[in-house]
């Protein structure tokens, strides 16, 4: 069986990274959790100090470094054959790794993305999620559903040959960008999803972020 590595970048979720890590470890997987605790101060890191699950592994930032320097922390120190992104809020059901899984296991693709429905969305965040992918589809020649999605799923070792640089949200196009440049297929399962506002980190201003990794990663090359 495959170990799958989860890993969890968390700044202020005291309200739901209980939740989210129990829904987790009730999936009938072979995986480990990596707890990436961006520089909490809301209670968040007590709470999951008290936790006891065996499979989770905890690594702090002493303060915020941002998603992506918490991603790229995960992805080093993980063991699994297969990694893939959860966010710490409940906006994405993890049972949908179960099919998300299937295609990796079976020799399809090395990489699966979980599409989303947008409906729970609201007007300004929809129509920027359906930019970037369309801005993507344009610069890459791809036809992708959903570039901005939270869970992202690949084989580890493709991950670290990656070599992701980025600090924050726009660690999404960058992982976008540097696979489609390596060539290779992003295969996409539909998933469960339903937009939260409270304590949203995302705003606007991420967009710009986003933009410039879409434009510099045009003429990148693995090493």
């Amino acid at each position: 069986m495959m170990k799958l590595s989860v890993l969890i970048p968390v700044h202020n979720e005291a309200l739901t990274i209980s939740t989210i890590l129990k829904r987790l470890f009730a999936l009938p997987l072979d995986l480990e959790v990596l707890l990436v605790d961006d520089g909490s101060f809301d209670g968040t890191t007590e709470i999951v100090r008290n936790l006891d699950f065996p499979l989770l592994k905890v690594i702090r930032h002493p303060s915020k470094q941002g998603k992506g320097a918490a991603v790229r922390t995960g992805i080093k120190a993980a063991s699994g054959d297969i990694i893939v992104i959860q966010d710490a809020d409940l906006e994405y059901d993890p049972v949908d790794f179960l099919r998300m899984l299937e295609p990796i296991k079976n020799g399809q693709t090395d990489v699966v993305y979980g599409v989303r429905s947008l409906k729970s969305q609201r007007r300004l965040m929809k129509m920027g999620n359906r930019f970037f992918t369309w801005l993507t589809n344009k610069l890459y020649r791809q036809n992708l559903s959903d570039v901005e999605t939270c869970y992202k799923m690949m084989r580890r070792k493709l991950a670290l040959k990656l070599a992701l640089e980025c600090q924050g949200f726009d660690i999404e196009a960058e992982i976008t960008a540097k696979l489609l440049r390596t060539g290779h297929l992003i295969y996409e399962v539909p998933i469960k999803y339903h937009a939260r506002y409270q304590n949203k980190k995302l705003s606007l201003l991420d967009g710009l972020p986003t933009l410039w990794a879409l434009l510099k990663y045009r003429r990148w090359k693995a090493e």
